[in-house]
């Protein structure tokens, strides 16, 4: 038997609505990547009109603009790119504590010849 761990982070807004989790994440960085909201919806396989609701349902919980239009395409405003290395630091921080608080916790249970 092998044991995993999993978590998942998100950050809401003080009424506990969604401001960025790993969905966003992956939608901004398609659009840092690609410089268009519309290929980052191609990429990720979504609708554009509901890679746009997302980002403006964002902007809208936290209260400033995080992709801005351009006539070459879209891109992240300082504010997105903010709070896209935020997260993304956030959630590389967690990641590492709960391995390790579960390397800690679970060496023993994991291992299969206690059971023998």
């Amino acid at each position: 038997m092998s044991l995993k761990v999993r978590s998942k982070i998100w950050v809401e807004n003080s009424e506990g609505r969604l401001v960025i989790g790993t969905g966003r994440l992956r939608i901004l960085e398609a659009i840092v990547e690609l410089g268009s909201m519309n290929k980052a919806a191609l990429k990720l396989k979504q609708p554009f009109r509901a890679v746009w609701g997302k980002i403006k349902a964002t902007e809208q919980r936290c209260g400033f603009r995080i992709v801005e239009t351009t006539s070459e395409g879209s891109r992240l405003t300082r504010e997105g790119l903010e709070l896209l290395w935020a997260y993304t630091r956030l959630r590389n921080r967690c990641e590492k504590y709960v391995d390790s608080q579960f390397r800690e916790l679970f060496e023993e249970i994991d291992k299969p010849e206690r059971f023998e």
